[in-house]
Parts: C-alpha cells; sequence; structure tokens
C-alpha cells in the first residue's frame, strides 16, 4: 500500500509540473516570443484562467503528502523553509501580474508588472529544478530526521551540504531551459501570427538544448549518487519511463519538424512525465537522502502514516480526484482553441 501511495503522490506532482510548467516557460519567453502590448496580452491569453486551476493539483499534492507522509512533510518543510518561502512569493507574485498588470492603461504600469511576470516564472523554474535537484542529492539529514540549508555552504556535494551547490545549479539550469522548451510548445498550440512563428523557432532551438544538458546532468547525477543508476537499471519502471521518453521525443521531433503542433505538445508533455517518472522510479523507497549518514536517510516505509489513515486516505482521494479532474476536463475544452491578438479579451493583463 505505501509503494502505491508514493505512485500517487507522485502522479499529482507531474500533473502539476506538467501543466503550470508550461505556464512558467510562457513567462520565461513573454519578452522574446511577445513585442508588443497586444502580442504580450496575446501571450497571456493563452494561459488564460488555466493558470490557477493548474495550482490546484499542487494544494493536492500537499495535501496528499499530509495524510500519507506526514513526518516527511514535518522534516522537508523545515529544512526546506526558506525556498518555500521563494516559491509562495513567487507564485503571489504571478498571480498578481496576471490580475492587476493590465488594470491601468499605462506603458510603466504594464511594463513592471511584465518584468514581475517574467522574473516569477523563471525564478519558479529555478527553485523547482534546485529542489529536484536535493531530492537526488540528499540533504544534511541528522540522525533524529531533522536537518535545515542555508542557500549554499562550499558548494560541495557531500556532508553539510546547502540549497545550491554545482550539481543542484546544474539541474535549476536544466529545469528552466525544458521548461522553456514546454512553455514555447504550447504558445506554438495557442497562439497566432507572430507570436505563433517565433515561439516555433524558439522551441526548435530550446528543445536542441535539452539534449545535451539532459546527457551531462545524467552523468552529473552517476557522479553524485552513483546508487541511483545502479537501482535503476534493475527498476522495470524506470525502463518503462525510458520508453516513454524516448517515444515521446519521436513524436515531439516529428511535430516540430512537420508543423504538426498537437503532436509536438503531446510529446513534449510526455517527455516530461516520462523524465519526471524516471526519476521518481529510480530514488524508491527513500524519499530524503542524508548526505551526512546514508543510515539516518528517510525511506517511504519509515514516514508513512498508519494503516487505518492510509485506509481513510484511500476513500477520500478517488472522490477528490475524480471531481478535480472532471472540472479539468470542463475548464480545458471551454478554452480550446488558439488565441489571437483580437481574441485576448479574458479580462486577464
Amino acid at each position: 500500500m505505501i509503494a502505491t501511495w508514493y505512485v500517487i503522490v507522485s502522479f499529482m506532482l507531474i500533473i502539476y509540473v506538467v501543466l503550470d510548467g508550461r505556464n512558467f516557460g510562457c513567462g520565461i519567453l513573454h519578452w522574446l516570443v511577445a513585442r508588443t502590448p497586444e502580442e504580450r496580452r496575446q501571450a497571456v491569453a493563452a494561459i488564460g484562467p488555466l493558470w490557477t486551476w493548474h495550482e490546484v493539483w499542487l494544494v493536492g499534492f500537499g495535501g496528499t503528502l499530509v495524510a500519507v507522509f506526514p513526518r516527511l512533510l514535518a522534516s522537508a518543510f523545515a529544512g526546506y523553509y526558506l525556498a518555500l518561502f521563494l516559491i509562495l512569493w513567487s507564485l503571489i507574485l504571478r498571480g498578481i501580474s496576471l490580475e492587476v498588470g493590465g488594470h491601468i492603461n499605462d506603458r510603466l504600469w504594464q511594463g513592471f508588472w511584465d518584468f514581475v511576470f517574467v522574473f516569477s516564472n523563471f525564478l519558479l523554474a529555478i527553485l523547482f529544478g534546485a529542489a529536484a535537484g536535493n531530492l537526488a542529492r540528499g540533504v544534511p539529514l541528522d540522525a533524529d530526521g531533522n536537518f535545515s540549508m542555508a542557500f549554499f555552504t562550499d558548494f560541495r556535494v557531500h556532508g553539510n551540504v546547502g540549497l545550491l551547490d554545482w550539481y543542484t545549479v546544474s539541474i535549476a539550469i536544466f529545469a528552466a531551459v525544458i521548461l522553456a522548451a514546454h512553455g514555447a510548445t504550447y504558445l506554438m498550440l495557442k497562439t497566432e501570427g507572430p507570436v505563433h512563428e517565433r515561439s516555433a523557432t524558439w522551441a526548435k532551438y530550446l528543445w536542441a538544448v535539452v539534449a545535451p544538458l539532459f546527457l551531462s546532468i545524467s552523468f552529473e547525477s552517476w557522479v553524485v549518487r552513483p546508487d541511483i543508476p545502479r537501482h535503476a537499471i534493475h527498476n522495470p519502471f524506470c525502463w518503462l519511463g525510458l520508453l516513454v521518453v524516448i517515444v515521446s521525443t519521436i513524436a515531439l521531433i516529428s511535430g516540430l519538424s512537420t508543423g504538426r503542433e498537437m503532436r509536438a505538445f503531446v510529446g513534449s508533455n510526455f517527455v516530461l512525465v516520462g523524465l519526471l517518472a524516471t526519476g521518481s522510479a529510480a530514488i524508491f523507497p527513500v524519499m530524503l537522502y542524508s548526505t551526512l549518514a546514508p543510515q539516518n536517510s528517510l525511506t517511504a516505509y519509515a514516514v508513512a502514516s498508519s494503516h487505518s489513515a492510509l485506509l481513510l486516505a484511500s476513500v477520500w482521494w478517488p472522490v477528490s480526484f475524480a471531481l478535480a479532474t472532471t472540472y479539468f476536463v470542463f475548464i480545458s475544452r471551454r478554452y480550446a482553441g488558439k488565441v489571437g491578438v483580437k481574441r485576448g479579451n479574458q479580462g486577464l493583463y
């Protein structure tokens, strides 16, 4: 049952990253693909009202984590306190920039919120990437399962590490690039005119950069945690994730080269799904690895709730997931189709 809940929690986080990750990418590329006020409104209208709903999956992930792995949440929230507050403020600033940027018809006002929108999305991509790097590298857990981290210490990957070092910075850069590529692919699907053309061009460039960066961080991961590749080789779910990545990459390349936008977008989504699923399977059952002493690491079995709590969660989670999925499908269909320069009238920005 604990392994099943690990899959469920990972699945919800993957959904959030894939859905809101495209919004991060749209924000990162905002100044590059949209050069006039009308085009910038068009780019934001492509995100539309969906960005608020995507954050529901993050809330759902946190709620499920509280119910199923409470000890992990207690340790992680205390240790990642600074990083979590930065993520929270970035999410708040992104929402404010979308909601109030167009309330005053003044370029100084709108230009300021353009900057806030781009910066907050870029910082979110960097922070989530660094968080993934911390999960793979590990944190300085003591024997009681507690830890705290500064932004950086000596930039080494063992011992008393900080949030940032050469490895986590590499993962953060990779995350920013792949989410920007994902966002460009989404804008290519959702927009028309000059924004569409620029997004298609940026999507090709960025995805071409993703490939060597992925090989680089794969080698770095082997250096930092050699036990992960050895474990992944014997895990069939890792091989399944890699198969998803390969098939999705073929679909992505085919879609970009032939101009089939939906195929490219589906491939983009499942490249992220495959990478995240492979990573999740590779680190299981360890959820927080200790860089001080491996025996201090927290496994899914050690931090899970009681059997009765897991049974109770099994009752309410399917109902909540069904409601969330139903509304997501409804609102996605409601705002389907391309967004033109003249169609940016959703009351956003």
